[in-house]
């Protein structure tokens, strides 16, 4: 474990001791054999073994790598799922406990072992002790990391196959302490839309530019306008960030080239915001690229769709984080964050409410997403798990 560790949160949870020590073992084992996104193998087999075991319903290859579990009681015909990312990120570890990742440049730096981790143990004190009339759908999605995993889920029938009338999911929030839970009605995540900017000119000897038409001028042009997409065409109500991640060039020392490539990345919260920044920045490209004497091509793609929850599954969810935590632990108006993450495409197809899950402050708990030292805290599974029960039950009531 990392230095610093915050003790577990206050309160004993409903789940037996036994099955929140094998959590911790489901935990320890997933974060050591971590899988990028569709190649997700080891552990969809563990999750649809484990889900068996409990006597949960399997189906396997949902969209590639993805499970679903189906956990009926009585005769009601209403039904919820609940989703986990399984994936792992290309990151090489930096921590040094027993259970660090053992393939060469993959980790759980994201804390996605724990969220199936949470999920899994829901679904099996649901399936031994559950009390609830309806349909309980676990669903364990592939490639959340580059944002194919759900819509490759859905395209196989996800919501035709296994009917729910809401859809809920969790992320851990290290800087958030321990156990505390957030959530908010409307966007909580915001999209993630990619652009690609072509530049061709004319190369020629850098001596000599009259020869030539240089792309690299419109581009330098090109990058700085785009800051004024935020700044001067977006209501300042409308949160966005566009951010260039890469400028590249066909040249070299002494010649001034023919081409150029700007890459970036552009985040906002509604479609709206997201179709304003794609048409402003293709009138300041095409109008820079012209007075420069250049030929451009602006390729935008929308990568992640926003994650908007529903005002009445928001208000559920932090209802029932309140019976779980305590009211002083759950923030219901907590702020957006810039981050993405592809639950939005179930909430296009459903309703239903994302939140996050304090993950802690300290030591590699603390440390944020995607840093190879962080760590997803053990000391949380129980919760997190205890609120998909409850959710479940309450939702579900017999």
């Amino acid at each position: 474990m990392g230095s610093g560790v915050e003790p577990a949160p206050s309160g004993k949870s409903g789940l037996a001791d036994d099955l929140c020590s094998r959590m911790r073992d489901w935990r320890q084992d997933l974060h050591q054999h971590p899988e990028l996104g569709f190649t997700e193998k080891r552990t969809a087999r563990l999750v649809a073994d484990e889900l068996r075991a409990a006597g949960v319903e399997v189906h396997e290859g949902i969209g590639g790598t993805g499970v679903v579990g189906v956990l009926r009681r009585g005769i009601g015909n209403r039904g919820i799922g609940i989703r986990a990312d399984m994936d792992a990120l290309p990151i090489t570890e930096q921590n040094e406990f027993a259970y660090r990742s053992v393939e060469p440049g993959k980790m759980h730096a994201c804390g996605h072992d724990g969220h199936t981790t949470m999920l899994l143990g829901a679904a099996a004190h649901l399936a031994a002790h559950g009390n609830f009339n309806g349909t309980a759908v676990f669903i364990f999605q592939p490639d959340e990391e580059n944002g194919r995993g759900a819509r490759a889920m859905i395209d196989d029938g996800l919501f035709d196959r296994f009917p729910v009338d809401a859809v809920y999911g969790l992320h851990n929030l290290p800087g958030l302490e321990a156990g505390r839970i957030a959530v908010r009605s409307g966007p909580v995540m915001a999209c993630e839309d990619t652009f690609r900017i072509d530049i061709t000119g004319k190369g020629t000897h850098a001596a000599m530019p009259h020869k030539g038409i240089d792309p690299i001028v419109a581009g330098a042009q090109v990058v700085m306008a785009l800051q004024t997409i935020v700044s001067r065409q977006l209501n300042p109500l409308d949160d966005a960030v566009v951010s260039v991640t890469d400028f590249a060039t066909n040249g070299a020392r002494n010649v001034i080239p023919g081409e150029v490539t700007i890459t970036g990345d552009a985040r906002s919260f509604t479609p709206e915001v997201s179709r304003m920044i794609e048409a402003t920045m293709k009138r300041i490209v095409a109008g820079l690229c012209d007075a420069g004497g250049c030929l451009s091509k602006v390729s935008y793609n929308r990568e992640f769709t926003s994650t908007i929850n529903t005002a009445r599954e928001a208000e559920i969810v932090a209802g029932v984080a309140a019976d779980v935590a305590g009211a002083a632990s759950v923030d219901a108006e907590c702020a957006p964050l810039m981050a993405s993450d592809d639950f939005g495409a179930m909430l296009e197809h459903r309703p239903g409410a994302y939140f996050f899950l304090g993950n802690g402050t300290n030591g590699s708990h603390g440390r944020a997403l995607h840093n190879p030292a962080y760590d997803f805290n053990d000391d949380i599974l129980a919760r997190g798990a205890e609120v998909w029960v409850r959710l479940v039950e309450t939702q579900l009531s017999a």
